[in-house]
This record gives structure tokens, sequence and C-alpha cells, in this order.
């Protein structure tokens, strides 16, 4: 057996492809050409691997090797790593012919699973480059025997993490702090054999944390059926090939709006899950709001969200995509969703239904390039007894460590947290439970410092003398004054983004 690659030594190999790109492209840009090249590599290597296991089986008989060796994959001929690789003109061409000869060979698994990369545009890929490219590849065996899928998998992840850091702003559309992920998926506790859904599934790393936690509690993962939705074309691709990579063979990722053109469906209505993990984007502008009034899926159960933050849409397609029965979804939004005045019926209807399970309060600064508080709020379509007409509420704003420029969440208070929620009980200054009358009594608002208190007031007061009413009058005045700046900064950038598409 050859010498396995260390999880170290393959994620040097692998960002060493990026060093080849700077300066020639936009950081935000590398994902486009590495992950797919990196995919590419690793298909010819297994298949190699495969091929050569055949041909000791059959004894030497090539043509039954190809059949055996195309079972789990089809490579065509011409279509190999090692047959573009010695191209010596057009390169980008041959390579792009290649990858669609590969999704041609294997319909319905790979269809369009490489992107649609521009490797025939010398201008911003030189054959030269290009061909740095490959070779730079060609240093290592991608075969299961040197690179077993957890491990390459696990490099693919840190890959996506490195190009978060490393591209500025445009990583979020495709990145969420992972240690959040692990939190999520702790909390929702998914079972083998159930359906996991992520709507807004990026590269598919809220997928693969369920897949995780399935096999930590010593469940059978390759059980799970796991489903996603993006509408970046090159972002879902690389969600399937993240999945491949991991040695998933049970999902389905689709590509298109979830708002607009929800992919999973079933006749007249939206295909429901056991499982759903979510991180929408935060208050998008641009979303057809006139066609959700009138939904042809029902998902405006609870009413129609403003114009300039689509959040509480993503919600109730969440919760109308989750299972009568089983359902359960844990889903990341800014805290403005808990308190916002612009939504009020739309969260009281949903205190109503009883369908909130759990508010999680995050820190700051657990996202690149954002110091936003996050929140994470778990919903259920069907409580235990002992938790009907209940809401837990968590305040973990100070559970998080900074290092560098990074914040996460360290295990251990991941599973402080995790624990809290699963016994749904009073923790002094950390968690708290409210029925939905406590609720109703403070205007169905679900902001966290209405039920977890940090420190015991005197005769009325907080810490520093002001009166309650005050303290919350001002608290009041402070996220009404932070959402307005939120949606400046957000036409700004609308008026930016029309004026760099004009341009273009």
């Amino acid at each position: 057996m050859p010498d396995r690659l260390t999880l170290p030594q393959l994620e040097s190999y692998l960002w060493g492809a990026a060093t080849i790109l700077r300066g020639l492209i936009d950081a935000g840009d590398y994902k486009q050409f590495i992950f797919p090249l990196v995919f590419y590599k690793r298909l010819s290597d297994v298949w190699d691997e495969d091929y050569a296991q055949a041909l000791a089986t059959y004894a030497d008989d090539a043509v039954l090797a190809r059949a055996q060796a195309d079972e789990r994959f089809a490579v065509p001929a011409g279509a190999h790593w090692d047959q573009v690789r010695t191209v010596a003109r057009d390169l980008g061409r041959a390579l792009q012919d290649a990858m669609r000869a590969i999704e041609a060979a294997n319909p319905g698994r790979f269809d369009g699973i490489f992107g649609d990369a521009p490797w025939t545009n010398k201008e911003r890929l030189p054959d030269g480059t290009l061909k740095d490219l490959l070779e730079h590849f060609a240093g290592q065996i991608l075969s299961t025997a040197k690179v077993p899928e957890d491990t390459l998998g696990d490099a693919y992840e840190y890959l996506i993490g490195k190009f978060a850091d490393d591209g500025g702003h445009t990583a979020q559309e495709f990145y969420t702090n992972r240690t959040v992920v692990h939190l999520m998926t702790q909390m929702l506790q998914p079972q083998p054999g159930e359906r996991i859904y992520d709507p807004t599934c990026g590269t598919g790393g809220m997928l693969l944390s369920a897949l995780a936690q399935v096999k930590c509690a010593g469940g059978e993962p390759r059980t799970l059926r796991l489903y996603g939705q993006e509408r970046n074309h090159m972002t879902a691709s690389i969600a399937r090939m993240n999945l491949v990579l991991h040695g998933v063979e049970d999902f389905d990722i689709q590509r298109g709006d979830t708002l607009a053109e929800p992919r999973f469906t079933d006749a007249d209505r939206l295909r429901t899950f056991d499982v759903v993990l979510a991180n929408p984007p935060y208050s998008i502008k641009q979303w057809n709001r006139d066609a959700w009034q009138s939904d042809p899926w029902g998902r405006n159960f609870l009413g129609t969200p403003p114009q300039g933050r689509a959040d509480y849409a993503f919600f109730q397609h969440i919760l109308k995509s989750l299972d009568p029965r089983t359902g359960r979804c844990a889903i990341l939004f800014p805290h403005g969703v808990l308190f916002r005045k612009e939504e009020a019926a739309m969260r009281r209807k949903l205190i109503e239904a009883d369908l909130v399970d759990c508010v999680l309060g995050l820190g700051p600064n657990l996202f690149f390039n954002s110091p936003m508080e996050a929140c994470v709020v778990l919903c259920r379509t069907s409580k235990p007894p002992q938790r009907q007409g209940r809401i837990l509420f968590i305040d973990a704003l100070e559970a998080i460590t900074r290092e560098r420029a990074y914040s996460f969440l360290k295990p251990e208070h991941q599973r402080r947290i995790a624990d809290a929620y699963q016994a749904f009980a009073e923790v002094p200054g950390f968690a708290a439970v409210a029925t939905r009358a406590a609720v109703a009594v403070g205007d169905y608002s679900l902001s966290i410092p209405l039920y977890v208190k940090r420190g015991k007031p005197a005769n009325g007061a907080a810490p520093d003398g002001r009166s309650l009413a005050a303290v919350w009058a001002d608290w009041e005045a402070e996220g009404e004054g932070f959402w307005q700046q939120m949606d400046a900064l957000v036409d700004t950038l609308d008026v930016l983004c029309e004026r760099a598409c004009g341009d273009s």
C-alpha cells in the first residue's frame, strides 16, 4: 500500500495550486478553476486504481478491466487526466472537452458537475499557467489508497475555508463558520435514514456536517439522503464535487433560486424532510414579493415579508418543507428577525402555531469579514409534550473564542449549548424557558434579553441605575437605528452593483 498523504501535506499541496494563480486571477475566482481540477484529478486516479485492480482480477484482459473500472464511474477514452496533460496547444479547450465527455458518460450523476469556468479564455488563463496547474496536480496521486475519502473531503473543506479567507467578502456566499454548523447539527441530532435538506446549500457544508454527526453518534451515515438547492451555478457544482469526494452517493443538489423556483416538489406541494439546516442570505432586497403574495406552494401562510428583507420568506419556505411528524430545523439568522416590528404579525402567527422550539443568541465576528451577531432559530412541527407551548432561550453571546482574525465556538462551548437545548431547563444567566403566554405579554418579541437575565437588578433598576423601562427603550432605539443603517448600506451596495453591471 502506498504511503498515505497526511492531511497537512494534502492541504499544503492543494493550496499550492492557488499560489500559481495569484496575481493573474481575483482570489474570489480561484474556486472555479481549482475545485474542478482537484475533482478531475481524483476521478482519473481512482479510475486508474480500479482499472489496475480489475486487470489483476481478469488476468490482464483490458476489455473486461475497463468495463469493471467504468462501473464506479466512466472516464471515456481521450478524457483521462494523463491524456489531457500531454496536449501541446489549446490546453484549455482539451481540458474543457475532457470534462464535458466525463459528464456525458455519467448521465444523471455528473451532469454539469465541473461547472462553467472559462477554460478557453487565454487572457484569463494562458496555456502556460494552465500547464503549470496541471503539472502541480500531477505531483501527487489522489487514489483512495493514498488519500482516503475522509482525508480528501477534509482537505476540500480546508480549501473552501482558505478561499473564504483569501477571497474577501464574496466568500460569504458559500462559506459558513464550521463550528456554528457543527453546533446546529448537534442540537438537531439527525438520525440514520433521515432526509436532510438545505435550501441554500452553498458548498454542502451543512449536509456534510449532518453526515458527520450521524457517524460520530455511531450510526450508519450512508443511509442518510441529502438534498440541497443553490442559486450560484459554480457553488452548486462545488457542493456536488464535495459530496462525491466525501464518499456520499445518495444526494441530490439542484440549481436555482429557492424562493422563485423551488426544485424539490411533489405534485402540487413542496417535498418535506426530516431535518432542514440553513443559513439563508441575510435580508435580501432583490426578490419577487408580488409573486409571494399568491405563492402556489402555500409558503405565505404567515404573511408576506417586506420587500427589503426576505428573511421570513426563507423562514416560511423552510417550515413548509418540514415533515408534519418528524420535521425539525435550525436556521442561522440575523438577530433582527427576533424583534423587528415590520415582521411582528408574522412572528405572532409563528409563535401561536407553537413551531418555535429554541432561540439561540450567538456572539459577533463568527463570520468572515462580518462583525454581525447572529442567532439560530430551531423549530419543530411536532414538539414533545413537555415542550409544547414553551420556548427555550439561550444567551451564548459570550461563548466564543477569538484567535488572530478568527472567532469560533470551542467544543466545550458547543457541548454546553447542545446540552442546554436537550435539557430544556433554566440555567441562570444562560438559558430560560418561556411560555407562549409570557411571549405574548412581550408583544411576541423573541428578543433573548427579555427572557434570559444576565444580572439581577436591584429595586427594579439596571446595574447602572437606570430603570428597566429606560433600558428597554434605549435598546429598542439602538436596534432600530442599527437596522436603518443596514438598510442604507444595502441601498448603497445596490446602487454600486447596478453601476458595475451597467459598466460591464
